[in-house]
């Protein structure tokens, strides 16, 4: 039986697809605006990844912050909120305190942050039924993309090949993950240890790729992966095999490359007897109670 979890991010490309198609016109923040950028979790991850691309794309500077720490007292244009649920706590305390102008990119159109949100994009058609995230955070990046002028076409036939090809025995296996990343993939390769975490319980950990021999690689070994998301530094193959470790990298786009790793985590799980659909400790939303 396929769980809800294997289903949604088969469908990431489809998701992919209808996102680029349907780019708001003004929702999102203009080129020139300097633009705060806040989520949690997983949110929180793909904030950091779009903002290393708004500002090598040009159009401005741009921070990304965990909502719960933001900081007062700093000037910006527009306050750009992601949230799948709608009902994060922190998010939603953020948007009430701001007197920035707001966006809000969502899943669900009948939560609080309609109201809060000067401007909402719902992404309603990757919404999810599983706890963890995979096909929303992907698609709102996507959308972001997009919306900086890229062509993901390349992207989109990469997520393809992702999902067709078999997934390698070792990181099914594999006693311990590293993620790394380069630019705006080091996000991407924070939210591949968040999914590991999430759906299986693995020990990761995630790196700047240049950072990974400032003592990361001490980790390196034997039954341990090290996971590239982009392209590596010039010898860094070399050392973590020198190491006995595995070094994986693809040269897929990063997304992609990021679908491969929410299809390992699910195959982790379901070789431990877990639901990675019900990931244990977690739900669907943080709501804490009102102070």
């Amino acid at each position: 039986m396929t769980t809800h979890t294997e289903a949604e991010i088969a469908s990431q490309p489809a998701c992919w697809r209808r996102a680029v198609e349907e780019v708001p016109a003004d929702a999102l923040p203009r080129p020139g605006e300097r633009v705060a950028v806040v989520g949690c979790g997983t949110s929180w991850f793909i904030a950091q990844a779009y903002a290393v691309l708004r500002e090598r794309a040009g159009h401005g500077e741009t921070d990304a912050f965990a909502a719960s720490e933001a900081p007062t007292g700093r000037s910006y244009d527009r306050v750009l909120a992601l949230t799948r649920s709608g009902t994060t706590t922190e998010v939603l305390e953020l948007l009430k305190g701001t007197g920035t102008r707001t966006t809000a990119i969502t899943a669900d159109p009948d939560t609080p942050v309609m109201t809060l949100a000067d401007e909402v994009i719902v992404l309603d058609f990757a919404d999810e039924r599983s706890v963890v995230q995979t096909r929303f955070a992907t698609t709102q990046l996507a959308l972001l993309r997009a919306h900086l002028g890229e062509d993901l076409t390349g992207a989109i036939a990469d997520a393809e090949r992702a999902l067709a090809v078999p997934l390698a025995p070792e990181p099914v296996s594999a006693e311990q993950f590293t993620f790394l990343g380069r630019g705006w993939s080091y996000g991407l390769a924070l939210e591949a240890g968040l999914k590991m975490r999430e759906a299986c319980r693995a020990w990761t950990e995630a790196y700047p790729a240049m950072e990974y021999r400032h003592g990361p690689i001490s980790i390196a070994g034997p039954g341990r992966v090290t996971w590239m998301l982009g392209e590596s530094p010039a010898g860094l193959r070399g050392e973590v095999e020198a190491t006995g470790g595995t070094f994986l990298e693809s040269g897929l786009d990063p997304m992609a490359e990021l679908v491969t790793i929410q299809r390992v985590a699910v195959a982790r799980a379901l070789r431990q007897g877990l639901n990675p659909d019900e990931p244990l400790h977690l739900t669907r939303s943080v709501i804490l109670p009102a102070r």
